[in-house]
């Protein structure tokens, strides 16, 4: 992935079948996270799914020959990257098969139902969930689709930084949230192709610093346990692909607490009406929270990933 025209491809792929989605001026009313700065949000929450990963999900999935999707689709997620796969199998009229770590919310297995696809609840995180999908996918001849290690997956989720610099080229940072490295290591890499002076943030959860640990040590790295509520920011290790890209394009790494994620959130939601997941808000935490500092008079886009009510304050 050492040009443009993947992301372009992509993007050609999926128009029409995702939405593009707004990027709003965030003017705060009671507290500015960003003082001096402008401050965009790029409202992946309001994708079809309720988060970016149709994009990826979607471009694979059109990217399938027919012998593969008539076989039947299956991947293992935290719940996003299943309902985009669910998503473009219904649109696609093939059957899907989901596997997903306990830590699921309910809200997320039933949306997956809805869509058609077959769920199956398997382990505490997603490396368990995982790899009973594999031996599902070897035993019954099903086409698997990675939530974070596959091109066509990066390419789709790199189509957020085309329309990002198309509508705002003079973004100077970019904030991201990272769970296996999908959504960054396409962001990243599309971003620094189209602008190489813009420096690219990615954000974990403390308790579940995969790519954090592996910059560190120079080589991937697979965590002994997770200890983060958003679980779709939880795998206990990434992929070579993803690590090199990350290496290659992201500037730097921070960490954010589940509290300081909730916090985001609730700033979201009562400043802008926006419902986030946890996961949603970590890259506006690392803002909130001081972790990342921009320059007064420079403009700074955060990436709203997903959407949910785990952020939300209490009635």
């Amino acid at each position: 992935m050492t040009d443009l025209s993947d992301f372009k491809a992509a993007a050609e792929r999926i128009s029409g079948k995702v939405r593009r989605t707004p990027l709003l001026d965030a003017i705060a009313l009671k507290s500015d996270p960003a003082p001096g700065a402008r401050l965009l949000l790029k409202l992946e929450n309001l994708q079809p799914t309720g988060s970016f990963k149709v994009r990826g999900a979607t471009n694979t999935v059109m990217s399938l020959s027919d012998e593969e999707r008539a076989r039947g689709l299956i991947t293992a997620s935290g719940g996003n990257h299943g309902l985009g796969v669910a998503f473009g199998a219904r649109m696609t009229g093939c059957p899907a098969v989901i596997y997903l770590p306990s830590s699921t919310p309910p809200s997320k297995v039933e949306k997956l139902k809805a869509l058609g696809a077959e769920t199956v609840i398997e382990g505490a995180v997603w490396d368990d969930a995982n790899k009973a999908a594999l031996a599902r996918a070897e035993a019954d001849g099903l086409t698997y689709i990675h939530p974070f290690a596959d091109p066509r997956v990066i390419a789709g989720q790199g189509t957020i930084a085309l329309e990002l610099l198309e509508d705002a080229p003079e973004i100077d940072t970019l904030i991201v949230a990272i769970g296996g490295g999908g959504l960054i290591a396409g962001v990243s890499t599309a971003a620094k192709l189209l602008k190489p002076g813009i420096k690219i943030i990615g954000v974990e959860p403390t308790g579940a610093p995969t790519h954090h640990a592996a910059r560190a040590a120079g080589h991937l790295v697979t965590l002994d346990k997770i200890e983060t509520a958003a679980g779709t920011l939880a795998p206990r290790t990434s992929a070579e692909l993803n690590f090199e890209l990350i290496s290659k394009n992201v500037d730097e790494l921070v960490l954010v607490s589940d509290a300081e994620m909730k916090a985001a959130a609730e700033w979201l939601w009562e400043e802008t009406g926006l419902s986030a997941e946890l996961s949603g808000a970590a890259a506006h935490a690392a803002l909130m929270t001081g972790k990342v500092s921009v320059a007064a008079g420079s403009t700074v886009a955060v990436i709203v990933c997903g959407a949910g009510t785990d952020g939300l304050p209490a009635a």
